[in-house]
């Protein structure tokens, strides 16, 4: 007689080994989602370097070749560069932002239609850089969008020759222009908190016996040590002050042998931020702007003007 095979007995999990496993469970998703969560905020703070790296050495390199094509002229009572320091933002406030206007044989000039049916012959165009705080496609500053944008204007060798060149106060030439500066079709680079440039002038001093070529830096700020305003004319340099180791004589008589420009550039979540946080001390706005923004600068050498 055969004898029937006995039945396995089918047996689950207890509630202990469960618990057990959800607790498992529960710390290996946990560690995923604090992994995740690192791996994106670097993926994100990596990105918003790499597209403000993009964006200031375009615009740094930008305004590297309006000054390295910078036209003066001596000999004469007309205005070839203005330069003052200005302020912009909502809550909070750029300490530098740069106005600029001087001439240039700018290569962009007729739209970058050099050497075609579009040329009409000039070659020397007005250039302005201003940074303003507005939303740079709406135009306005009351706008949640509203960032710190830095805007380009090149005024055309015709209307350049025209209304510009020849004149004793170019401020007060350009003003015709000064509105649309931060027009829309001239944004060119967003997230700019500081917009800081550094003249470096070329004195000739006599020690001794010998005459001694000097480099003396004259920052554009309201700060101590700094100027307000740059002007150079075909008399000479004129400065709102004189800095530390020259007269302002000896500033007038000499000449920009280079120009350092600097630019501080907010990252998206920086600029967010901003719009909120309230800064109680100086030492916790700069380590807020030690987290979230980078600086990019460059020195250009200018030719014997």
């Amino acid at each position: 007689m055969k004898i029937p095979l006995q039945s396995k007995v089918r047996r689950g999990f207890t509630l202990l080994e469960l618990m057990v496993a959800m607790a498992i469970t529960t710390i290996i998703v946990t560690v995923l989602v604090g992994v995740t969560s690192v791996a994106l905020d670097a993926w994100s703070r990596s990105r918003a370097e790499v597209r403000a790296s993009r964006q200031a050495k375009s615009m740094v390199d930008t305004i590297t070749r309006d000054f390295e094509a910078m036209v003066t002229r001596k000999g004469n009572s007309f205005e070839w560069l203005y330069a003052a320091v200005d302020t912009t933002g909502d809550k909070l406030v750029s300490s530098n932002a740069a106005n600029l206007i001087f001439f240039t044989a700018a290569t962009d000039r007729y739209a970058g239609q050099i050497n075609t049916k579009d040329d009409r012959g000039g070659d020397v165009s007005c250039v302005s850089y201003r940074l303003k705080y507005q939303d740079p496609i709406g135009a306005s500053s009351n706008t949640e969008f509203s960032t710190f944008a830095l805007y380009r204007l090149l005024v055309n060798p015709d209307e350049t020759f025209t209304n510009l060149l020849g004149k004793t106060d170019l401020k007060g030439a350009f003003s015709i222009k000064d509105p649309m500066v931060t027009n829309v079709e001239n944004f060119v680079c967003e997230n700019v908190y500081q917009f800081t440039t550094t003249f470096y002038i070329e004195i000739s001093r006599v020690v001794g016996a010998k005459t001694t070529k000097i480099l003396i830096p004259v920052p554009l700020g309201a700060s101590a040590g700094q100027t307000k305003q740059l002007q150079v004319q075909g008399t000479g340099i004129l400065l709102a002050s004189a800095p530390t180791g020259a007269t302002l004589d000896e500033l007038k008589a000499g000449r920009i042998a280079a120009v350092e420009i600097s630019l501080t550039v907010l990252s998206d979540f920086g600029v967010n931020r901003s719009k909120v946080q309230t800064f109680k001390t100086d030492a916790e706005r700069a380590k807020f702007f030690g987290t979230n923004s980078f600086n990019y600068s460059k020195r250009v050498e200018i030719p014997g003007l």
